[in-house]
């Protein structure tokens, strides 16, 4: 395979295993739609399964099937699309141990590297060039028992964290805990509403009347391109 036009490791340049694979639900081109990367192109890796149920949940076919693939695999399709930016994503990427390998790999090649979490295991081995976005559940996605509050203290200011928000019980919910854990000064906060069930304008106005050091997001891709899975 010739080498991308970008200044990208090829696969053949990176130390791997022959054993190193994983369960990948898609992997595809499309535009960022969150977070502080949003509208950059991006080459977004799902891979299979999820431990959690979100009741917004809009990425359910990745909960189970998929397709094995060896890490060198995938990095060869990820340099076939000649980007700078990669988005790890799920389902829960973090339910297969590997994942953590692929993202250093991905780091080693010189992508900017995201990883989309549920905060429900444990970061701390991700590789620390990583942007971890992790996605605190809310009571009202029904798996709000499930966060991992350990990981709170390992994020630093290249991470983000994520709320999804129902309703005004979550809004507030999810207000109090950035109060009384100041996460605003570890991190970017991002408050989205979640699609059907909260009216943004709504979210927009709670958030200025509140002043809150959070910036407001909605799903840029879901604006372009509803729920079309691989966009």
């Amino acid at each position: 395979m010739s080498k991308p036009a970008t200044a990208f490791a090829t696969p053949s340049e990176i130390v791997q295993s022959p054993l190193d694979r994983l369960k990948v639900t898609e992997i595809f081109l499309s535009l960022q739609g969150e977070a502080r990367d949003v509208g950059w192109p991006t080459v977004f890796v799902r891979l299979t399964g999820c431990p959690l149920r979100c009741g917004y949940c809009d990425t359910a076919y990745a909960f189970h099937g998929g397709q094995w693939w060896e890490i060198e695999d995938i990095l060869a399709e990820v340099a076939r699309h000649g980007v700078r930016h990669v988005c790890v994503t799920g389902g829960e990427p973090l339910a297969q141990k590997r994942c953590i390998g692929l993202l250093q790999r991905l780091c080693d090649a010189g992508y900017v590297v995201s990883l989309e979490t549920s905060g429900a295991l444990d970061v701390a081995s991700v590789d620390p060039r990583v942007s971890r976005v992790l996605d605190i559940k809310t009571p009202g996605s029904g798996e709000v028992a499930r966060n991992r509050w350990e990981n709170l203290p390992l994020l630093t200011a290249r991470d983000q964290v994520k709320f999804v928000l129902c309703g005004r019980a979550d809004y507030e919910w999810a207000r109090d805990l950035l109060r009384e854990h100041r996460l605003h000064e570890r991190c970017d906060v991002l408050f989205s509403p979640s699609k059907s069930e909260l009216d943004p304008r709504e979210l927009a106005d709670w958030i200025v009347a509140d002043r809150l050091p959070v910036r407001f997001q909605m799903q840029l891709h879901k604006i372009l391109w509803n729920d079309e899975p691989g966009r």
